[in-house]
């Protein structure tokens, strides 16, 4: 995504493999909270402009048993914090995107572990999207621009990467009334 935003943007990623919303995971540990990790990881980076969240795949590991509204609760506890947090400037709050995750497919050495994740995870977009709404928070929905791996069916190919990237740089312009790369 730094590539796309180009020159001016500084992009801080804390992707982690296996991380949740707001569960701890009885096999990877405490440390997939999502939002257990979010707190500490804001007030170290702020002030923030932006946040970009992209959670909620992992929560349908058939391990976790929970429903596509137990997923959604769990954004709506992680946009809670963002919404007051301060993260930005004084007295303000970044802007917030809310990105639902492509739907799956329970196929591969994953599909198992995701087991009846699949049908979940294509209710998502639209709980993620009132969700975004009530926190008036900018919502994209994956599922709409990429599509999962069929080697796993969970992660994105390097060139969904590039392809998603990409919306969400434009979308992040237009939010922070930016110009877009070729105008540089």
């Amino acid at each position: 995504m730094a590539e796309a935003l180009g020159k001016g943007f500084l992009v801080i990623e804390e992707g982690l493999p296996g991380r949740t919303t707001t569960h701890d995971d009885p096999i990877e540990g405490a440390s997939r909270n999502g939002l257990t990790y979010l707190k500490p990881c804001i007030d170290s980076h702020r002030p923030l402009d932006a946040v970009v969240l992209m959670l909620g795949t992992n929560d349908l590991k058939s391990r976790f048993s929970l429903t596509p509204e137990d997923i959604a609760r769990g954004l709506f506890a992680l946009l809670e914090y963002i919404v007051s947090s301060n993260a930005s400037y004084p007295g303000s709050n970044p802007a917030v995107f809310v990105v639902a995750p492509a739907p799956i497919d329970e196929v591969g050495f994953l599909g198992e572990i995701f087991s009846g994740g699949a049908a979940k995870s294509r209710l998502l977009a639209g709980k993620y999207r009132e969700i975004a709404a009530h926190f008036g928070a900018h919502f994209i929905n994956a599922g709409e621009v990429v599509g999962v791996s069929p080697v796993d069916g969970v992660h994105l190919e390097p060139e969904q990467h590039i392809t998603l990237a990409a919306v969400i740089a434009n979308r992040l312009r237009t939010a922070l009334n930016a110009e877009p790369v070729a105008a540089r």
